[in-house]
């Protein structure tokens, strides 16, 4: 949240720990930042958290020590210990800077911000935001005071800056990325010809630095078609960006004029931007590129991965490219390394799922399958299934295709059909390494299907996935790709179908006091479980970018087979009388799971209806909150 250190001998913290306190040698006019630096405290950090009882003397002099071994700031070091919060360490700048604190998360906050004096890409880059103009000079709230290289970088086309206030770094980024009211919020991508004038004469400047010209409209650049450069910085720029605003994933599409920039967050499509049409073959062969695929080939689907550090983190994009009419369209998927390690406690289970999906996950045999349709979290369920047990004593190995995640202690294999590396070749090779713990990315013929179901009768664990619509129709599923009903019957341990739905913004949701009863119906709350209830709606707010919903957690139905329904497994029953059985087993439905957190607070019985695939629900007749 620090940022980078000082690059002269002004005052602030060293990255050795030391505090330099003598004002800096200026030549000249003193920049805003040396200016703001010269009048800092002579207090140092450690002292002022100590003196708000934010942090102990130990907890300060071992933060000191390690900053100077791994060359951090003490209060980054603070933070990463768990000794003191962000907002602690940024209020403790703020007193030893002297100027404002602000707390993003209070309401009032956003009339002390005006997001029309700055431009939109430059709050993003630099994790600053506008708060007024003060004699010509604008004022700026930001989260490391002593980065003076990005108040003078600003002030090449902004005017002059100055520190405003101080506010932590996760709190404005959030802010940035939810986007407010300021006009300056909907902004393209590519800029007007008016910042284009402005940013061309910025970089014929003799004093433009690289930081600066590399901050010039996008559109100046990659618009003409034949900049290459523009094109990186619109690429690297949209991907940090959706990565920042918790985007799972990423559509360029090329339509008849214009090329169409979605982001998918919380599971649903936004556009962002509108490129043109001309900077389409550069756009489509930059993501190639990085994807490492064949750039001239457009008459067949390819996929590719990139990898990039954004924020300190090495995310992973999986890139899709398929002819379409007017050009390819590229979806890049991101692969959120702690997605997968969210913890089966946050995924979204109640006491009672949670407890018996642990007791099956633990069984020394069987096959335990998730269900669900594409973008139904069954992978990062499965996956944090398999965090929990990855120990020395248990041999973990996978197929997938493709390996999403990379986990230390398990051995991966990337599925490759076109050299003959397919499923079955690998489960039949993984029954030989003596594994615990199996998992096929997704059962997706018979032949897949009677190697698991073997490898399950043998003594080992299996985790699956199957493209079922609940929980109970795996099993005829099973059946009907031509499994044996007896094989199915006697190997399976459970099912799990899960959806996922999106969770209400713990910032600006409010006690719905009018709830629409059809939908309450179709959910099946009644009017003693409505009474007994705390149901909210949707508002909107920065925070959510207007949504109403922020996160998405599962909902789930979890069927343990008994003696019942395999009795109907092996006399190839119907769906209906497996649905019944199980419930009477003890498996509560997705809709009923559903109802749990709709009743708590978490959601929505719109949210549940649309998701659970209730009959007789229409989306369209709901008002969006």
């Amino acid at each position: 949240m620090f940022g980078s250190p000082a690059s002269h001998n002004g005052c602030g913290e060293g990255r050795d720990g030391r505090y330099y306190e003598t004002p800096p040698v200026v030549v000249g006019e003193p920049s805003p930042g040396d200016a703001k630096l010269a009048r800092k405290s002579k207090k140092k950090i450690g002292e002022i958290l100590i003196e708000q009882g934010s942090a102990t003397q130990d907890k300060i002099v071992a933060a000191v020590l390690e900053s100077k071994d791994f060359g951090k700031r003490v209060g980054e070091v603070l933070v990463e210990q768990g000794a003191c919060t962000e907002e602690q360490v940024a209020r403790a700048l703020a007193e030893q800077f002297g100027v404002e604190f602000v707390d993003l998360a209070k309401p009032e906050a956003s009339t002390k911000i005006d997001r029309s004096l700055l431009k939109t890409d430059l709050q993003k880059k630099y994790t600053m935001l506008p708060m007024r103009r003060e004699k010509n000079t604008l004022l700026l709230l930001v989260h490391d005071p002593i980065d003076v290289d990005a108040l003078d970088t600003i002030g090449i086309t902004a005017g002059k800056t100055d520190i405003g206030g101080i506010a932590s770094r996760t709190q404005l980024a959030e802010y940035i990325s939810g986007g407010s009211a300021g006009p300056d919020l909907n902004s393209q991508l590519v800029t007007s010809s008016i910042d284009k004038s402005r940013d061309s004469s910025r970089d014929s400047s003799k004093d433009s630095s690289r930081d600066a010209s590399r901050d010039s409209s996008l559109d100046s650049d990659a618009g003409a078609g034949a900049n290459e450069s523009g094109i990186v910085r619109l690429v690297d720029r949209f991907i940090v960006e959706a990565v920042q605003g918790r985007a799972s994933d990423i559509h360029v599409e090329p339509r008849k004029g214009e090329v169409i920039l979605r982001y998918r967050i919380d599971g649903v499509c936004t556009v962002r931007d509108r490129i043109p049409k001309k900077m389409q073959n550069p756009l489509l062969a930059r993501l190639k590129l990085m994807a490492g695929v064949n750039i001239s080939e457009r008459r067949i689907p390819q996929d590719g991965r990139i990898k990039m550090t954004i924020d300190g983190t090495v995310v992973d994009f999986r890139v899709s490219a398929c002819p379409a009419v007017h050009g390819e369209s590229v979806v890049l998927r991101i692969l959120r390394p702690d997605s997968a390690r969210l913890g089966l406690e946050k995924l979204g289970f109640q006491r009672d799922n949670l407890d018996a999906f642990n007791r099956i996950i633990r069984r020394p045999n069987g096959i335990f399958l998730v269900t669900g349709p594409t973008g139904s979290g069954k992978t990062t369920t499965l996956y944090s299934a398999l965090n929990d047990l990855n120990t020395p004593d248990r041999k973990i190995i996978t197929a997938e295709d493709p390996v999403e995640y990379a986990f230390k202690g398990i051995n991966q294999v990337q599925v490759r059909e076109s050299i003959g590396l397919t499923f079955s070749a690998i489960l039949k090779s993984m029954l030989r390494q003596a594994p615990n713990i199996i998992l096929v990315g997704e059962i997706r013929d018979r032949e897949v299907a009677d190697i698991a179901i073997q490898a399950a009768l043998t003594g080992h664990m299996v985790f699956s996935t199957l493209h079922t619509n609940d929980a109970p129709s795996a099993i005829t599923r099973l059946i009907d790709m031509g499994v044996k009903p007896f094989l199915v019957a006697s190997s399976i341990q459970a099912v799990m179908g899960q959806r996922l739905v999106r969770i209400l913004c713990e910032k600006c949701k409010q006690p719905d006091d009018a709830p629409d009863r059809k939908v309450l119906r179709l959910v099946g709350i009644n009017e003693e479980e409505l009474a007994n209830g705390t149901l909210m709606k949707p508002v909107g707010c920065a925070g959510c970018s207007g949504t109403g919903y922020r996160g998405r957690r599962a909902i789930f139905e979890l069927m343990t087979m008994n003696s019942e329904i395999r009795d109907l497994a092996f006399n190839r029953s119907s769906i209906s009388k497996l649905r019944n059985a199980a419930i009477r087993g003890g498996m509560r439905s997705l809709v009923e799971d559903g109802k749990i957190k709709i009743l708590r607070g978490d959601t929505t019985a719109s949210e549940i209806a649309n998701f659970a695939q209730i009959e007789g629900f229409d989306p369209s007749e709901i008002s969006q909150g």
